[in-house]
């Protein structure tokens, strides 16, 4: 069963990098996506919604205890 966590090939927290070894993508187009998303949303909900997902989500070495 695949897990979402954090990635260790992250910029920031991984988030993005996460979500892209979920789906098997190129971490790059989550990114920029993500980018675009809170650029389109006026920032403060993107950046929000990248915290919360920051602090929520699970690093890989937590998920494999």
């Amino acid at each position: 069963m695949k897990q979402l966590y954090k990635s260790d090939n992250k910029k920031l927290a991984g988030v993005c990098a996460g979500f892209a070894e979920y789906f098997d993508s190129d971490p790059t187009l989550f990114r920029v996506g993500y980018l675009f998303l809170t650029i389109m949303t006026g920032f403060f909900p993107g950046i929000i919604a990248y915290i919360a997902m920051a602090i929520i989500m699970p690093t890989k070495s937590e998920v494999k205890k």
